[in-house]
């Protein structure tokens, strides 16, 4: 489990395919205080430790992850959110992420306003109500207050320093963006959906 307060920022130094998989080198600070099989959330993607080697760990993603995130186009030299794991007993700052992506929004726009930026996303997920204003979403691995909400789109909030201590300055307009909706959230759309079915309104 995480929470969405990114740790630390990492670099992608190495890139190797292996059948469907794809192996990822990536330098960061905290390398010397990681163990073999700990979970590592890049981007909000949760995945498994599997070599050290100095400031450098190996981590694996498979053909689904690859499929399902922004994994499978990144290229050497991409800047990582990354957060560890959380310890029982931590204070959850963020919300509930799970490090498993639903899909990958779109950068839309950015907006800035004087010392903060608002960002807008889109994304395929078809139910109007997966986010709502004030609503919590992972993007990029990020917790984030949802602004306004609307069908296929939502917008986001951004201070100075999650701006400066992110890769969200980095990101272009136009590039995929991992997005984890709320887990409570998702269970609600799920039994509206079902309810709506059964009544035979969708």
């Amino acid at each position: 489990m995480f929470t969405g307060i990114i740790e630390a920022q990492g670099e992608l130094v190495g890139l190797r395919k292996e059948g469907t998989n794809v192996h990822l080198d990536v330098k960061a600070p905290f390398t010397s205080e990681l163990q073999i099989d700990q979970s590592v959330a890049h981007d909000g993607v949760c995945l498994t430790v599997v070599h050290l080697d100095g400031d450098v760990y190996t981590v694996t993603a498979i053909d689904e992850t690859l499929k399902k995130t922004h994994l499978g186009h990144i290229e050497v030299g991409h800047v990582f959110n990354l957060e560890r794991c959380a310890k029982v007993g931590d204070r959850i700052d963020g919300h509930v992420v799970q490090g498993h992506v639903d899909t990958t929004g779109t950068l839309k726009a950015v907006e800035e306003q004087d010392g903060s930026w608002i960002v807008r996303i889109a994304h395929p997920v078809a139910q109007e109500w997966i986010t709502v204003p004030k609503g919590s979403i992972a993007l990029a691995g990020i917790s984030l207050t949802v602004v306004d909400s609307a069908p296929g789109e939502f917008s986001v909030a951004i201070i100075p320093y999650t701006w400066e201590h992110t890769n969200l300055h980095r990101t272009p307009v136009g590039a995929p963006m991992n997005l984890e909706f709320d887990v409570m959230g998702k269970y609600v759309a799920r039994l509206l959906d079902a309810q709506l079915s059964a009544r035979g309104v969708a």
